[in-house]
């Protein structure tokens, strides 16, 4: 109380009250109406003091309000602000936050294809279109005080990821930068490194969620908690949370006491009581289906809530079986509402464009209260459904994983069907980050009081695995960054090569693989004090002992050397005699369990060798089928045969022989006994060893007995120091090769593609040739293969719609790259075009394997994919949606994000060809003009 303090304190209190009013924070603070957290003050006071911030937070934290105060900030000083964002249905959304609060005057959006007052003072924008800004040394950075990355932990994405670096690296000095991430567990060493590139940088982690979070497991009609909150006894007061006995033991009993009809272990069926027991036990413990699950959530008031399905056609799936069901989640009031919303923002989509999209069925569930939410999905359909859900009318969503990528559409309750995913190569278990990112949706900050993230029962599913996965709250940041062919020609043409190196050696990803090093080369430095120690520990009074030592050692690794050689010859030799028996032949088996006599009755020659007999298939050499003069039928192995073999004499095996006959291998054994018993095998006399006759041997034994140490009468104490001293030194230059693979990795890479890109006369010495500059302006995975295409004219003369086609091999990847089916292709100079486009290809492959670029590190160019060629070419061709898609087998969704793909790519096109006796930059606008109409141009604001 006021009335308390001293007036020296109240005065105190009131400079400091005074002094916060003076602060751009105080008027910032009065636009919500709750106050802002301890973290989210801490970051804006370090922003307001000029330092640069990075602030990790769980999702849904709002971490975006710091965000928020580097806009409000700008304005303030008369600066502008850059807000950039992953993926464009964020940038939008941002976009539209904005301009609720500053009005459409001060706010733009620039997204790749689409413009909107890009010269505002507040621009919202996806991250590469700011990489492409810094390049081009836009106008537009003059005056750019502050840039907010929005999930700036998108670095380690290993397609995209480099981008976030190099805006990071090549931002002005004067630019204060707001990095906003998800928790990770090294935000202080991306701290470090931001301290380090972009100068004071504060890290503020928060790990609180506003929202409590409960994890649950839904089983038949039961709803397990996963954990069970026990008060620590060992006095510290703080809580231990442990794994819920009841759905361990109900683990045990379904992964273990299952019913198998042939299960006779312990020589009997399992008894009758023991197996009506466990259906009762069964019949209680099931998977629940999606409706039954909604409704029960619905009954238990934990609506609305989100179903994470990691397939599209499941979450489509999902929504018909909760139609099928009767589900209806809104009331007469609440469909009216939705048909109307509904209708006012699809208002611009010609009607005979509804069919083709499912309109129709799409509006029904919504009105229902039930949607399907994924990338497949015509863009305007998504961002109603993302509305109508943060209006709670739609209540129940079916989604994929990716509208856990900040999107804002929080729900009380997440649900998880499986914890594993396809990640396109496998399916797999999904990550601690993973289950973080899609469970941080649960729980709506200002509406609930807790969250929930409820795990569907699965037979197999490991309760304390899950509890794994939730305990473990964050995931460390790494770096995905590796030059590009474009990145080299822009960085040498802004700062030269040398600086240019020196600028990549900056980068995060060096930055954590010279981190990595640290603790090697302490290990180093371990073992050179050790070194030391044994080489003290070997000193000899007559000589040098290391030298000795040596000798000894060559002469050992020359002895194992020829024991090698012999045994390997000795293994030829006989498995060459094996591959000479035939059936009929009468050997001695001169080794293991079935040595002695035997009639070979199968050579066993691997498919292919002598003989013509394919014989048995195998791997390990012949493998003779024998009969033994015990009367056992056997194959054998080279293994039992160290030594060559030879027929002793030959037998006619009877037509009527059958070695599953106890009668027939009885006849045949003793047939064999008369014939050959009396035989005495030649004995296999052993070969003189090569080492007696080997000149570097004897060389080595002379030099050993001649030198001064041989003499020692502490000869084999100082030899075991030796053996230590070579033992720790072999560890030590393995370790020091991985500390020299491990620096400079960025700048030899850079260094490869600057040679390749010289070879192609890219550049020139330190400087960028013409056709460097025209890589400058290409971005992307195959920038090096369309400006090869530009350079070759293959482009020329081609129709607008023709170029619309090769343009989509420069941006298109299948889903299923394993498709063996052959793309359709338009006819004519389009077909050829894309052919020559493959063959340049092949060309640059081949060239990248010459200067060991290799795409499997994420550097070099992939291969085009001709999929969506047919599809661009036909809309580019006044096609009809329904047609286009029909042919081209491919949802909506897909098809706008992939036309807005091939749409960036031929603006990238046109800026970069020729505008002198050319036609592809004319007919490049031409075909994105005829691409940006129907579905495409009214898709999305961005």
């Amino acid at each position: 109380m006021t009335e308390d303090l001293t007036p020296a304190q109240a005065y105190a209190a009131a400079r400091a009250r005074n002094a916060e009013r003076a602060t751009a924070l105080a008027p910032f603070r009065e636009m919500y109406d709750f106050d802002l957290d301890p973290f989210q003050i801490e970051a804006c006071k370090a922003l307001e003091a000029g330092k640069g911030v990075l602030v990790a937070a769980p999702t849904g934290s709002g971490k975006t309000i710091v965000g928020e105060f580097a806009v409000h900030l700008a304005l303030t000083q008369g600066r502008k602000c850059f807000y950039t964002t992953p993926i464009k249905a964020l940038s939008n959304q941002k976009y539209a936050d904005l301009v609720k609060r500053y009005g459409p005057d001060k706010v733009g959006l620039l997204t790749g294809d689409n413009s909107v007052n890009g010269d505002a003072p507040i621009v919202v924008m996806t991250t590469e279109v700011l990489r492409n800004m810094l390049y081009a040394g836009s106008q537009a950075l003059s005056g750019l005080g502050h840039v907010v990355m929005d999930e700036v932990h998108y670095l380690s994405d290993r397609f995209r990821g480099a981008v976030w670096e190099e805006v990071i690296i090549h931002l002005p000095e004067s630019v204060t930068l707001v990095s906003l991430s998800a928790t990770v567990s090294n935000a202080e060493e991306f701290g470090d490194w931001l301290d380090t590139v972009r100068g004071d940088t504060e890290v503020i982690v928060s790990e609180s969620r506003p929202v409590p979070l409960w994890q649950h497991v839904l089983a038949g009609r039961r709803m397990y908690d996963l954990f069970e909150e026990e008060t620590d006894h060992g006095g510290r007061g703080a809580s231990r949370r442990e794994v819920n006995p009841d759905l361990l033991r109900l683990a045990r009993t379904e992964n273990t006491r299952t019913y198998n009809p042939r299960d006779r272990r312990r020589g009997k069926m399992i008894r009758e009581a023991d197996r009506e027991r466990e259906r009762r036990q069964r019949s209680r413990i099931w998977t629940p289906g999606r409706p039954e699950v909604i409704e029960r959530l619905d009954a238990e008031g934990l609506l609305p809530a989100i179903t994470f399905i990691f397939s599209r056609a499941a979450c489509e799936a999902a929504v018909q079986q909760c139609l099928y069901a009767g589900l209806r989640l809104n009331n007469d009031e609440g469909r009216l509402r939705v048909r109307e919303i509904v209708e006012e923002r699809t208002a611009s989509i010609p009607t005979e464009d509804l069919h083709v999209l499912g309109y129709y069925e799409w509006l029904e569930a919504l009105e229902r209260g039930i949607a399907a939410h994924h990338a497949g999905m015509l863009p305007t359909f998504k961002e109603v459904v993302e509305e109508l859900f943060v209006r709670g009318l739609v209540k129940a969503v079916f989604a994929t994983e990716t509208l856990a990528l900040g999107i804002n559409m929080p729900a009380r309750t997440v649900i998880l069907e499986k914890l594993v995913k396809w990640n396109g190569e496998q399916h797999a278990d999904i990550t601690p980050g993973e289950y973080t990112q899609l469970t941080g949706r649960a729980g709506r900050r200002g509406i609930d009081v807790e969250g929930h993230a409820v795990v569907l029962w699965q037979r197999g599913l490991d309760p304390e695995h899950l509890a794994g996965l939730a305990g473990t709250r964050t995931y460390p940041l790494r770096s995905s960054f590796k030059p590009s062919y474009n990145m080299a020609v822009n960085l040498v043409d802004q700062f030269g090569r040398h600086r240019s190196r020196e600028l990549l050696e900056t980068s995060f990803a060096q930055f954590q693989a010279d981190r990595s090093v640290v603790g090697i080369s302490r290990q180093v430095q371990k073992n050179e004090e050790g070194l030391d120690g044994y080489r003290e520990g070997m000193t000899c009074h007559l000589g040098d002992f290391e030298e000795y030592a040596r000798l000894r050692r060559d002469l050992k690794d020359r002895e194992t050397e020829l024991a090698k050689q012999g045994a390997a010859q000795r293994r030829a030799q006989a498995a060459g005699s094996l591959e000479k028996l035939k059936p009929g032949d009468v050997i001695h088996v001169p080794t293991g369990k079935f040595a002695g006599l035997a009639l070979v009755l199968d050579p066993g020659i691997p498919a292919g060798r002598t003989n013509g007999h394919r014989g048995f298939e195998h791997h390990d050499g012949p493998r003779p089928l024998v009969l033994t003069a015990e009367r056992q039928v056997k194959r054998l192995a080279s293994i039992d045969f160290p030594v060559p073999v030879e027929a002793l004499e030959r037998m006619r095996i009877p037509k009527s022989f059958n070695p599953r006959s106890p009668q027939s291998r009885r006849d045949l054994a003793s047939a064999l006994r008369s014939k050959a018993g009396h035989i005495n095998p030649e004995r296999h006399h052993k070969q003189r060893a090569a080492a007696a006759d080997d000149r570097e041997i004897a060389r080595l034994r002379t030099e050993i007995r001649a030198h001064p140490c041989h003499g020692c009468d502490e000869r084999e104490d100082h030899a075991r120091w030796a053996e230590r001293y070579h033992r720790l030194q072999r560890d030590t230059q393995q370790l020091e090769r991985r500390i020299e693979g491990r620096t400079n990795t960025i700048a030899r890479t850079f260094d490869r593609i600057v040679a390749l890109l010289t070879e192609l006369d890219y550049l020139r010495g330190g400087e960028v040739t013409e056709n460097g500059k025209r890589l400058a302006r290409l971005y992307g995975e195959l920038d090096l293969l369309a400006s090869e295409c530009l350079r070759d004219g293959v482009w020329e003369g081609l129709t607008p719609a023709e170029l619309a086609a090769c343009a989509s091999a420069l941006v298109f990847e299948a889903r299923q790259s394993d498709d063996a089916v052959a793309p359709k292709l338009p006819a004519g100079n389009a077909k050829a075009a894309l052919g020559e486009m493959v063959r340049i290809w092949g060309r640059l492959d081949a060239l990248e394997e010459e200067f060991k670029i290799n795409q499997a590190e994420g550097v070099g160019q992939r291969e085009p994919d001709l999929g969506f060629a047919w599809a661009a070419h036909q809309w580019a061709s006044d096609k009809s949606l329904d047609e286009v898609l029909r042919e081209a087998e491919m949802p909506a969704g897909d098809f706008v994000r992939w036309c807005k793909q091939v749409i960036d790519v031929l603006g990238q096109v046109a800026a970069a060809a020729p505008k002198e006796n050319s036609t592809v930059s004319k007919n490049a606008r031409k075909a994105v003009d005829a691409l940006l109409r129907g579905v495409v141009a009214y898709s999305s604001v961005g």
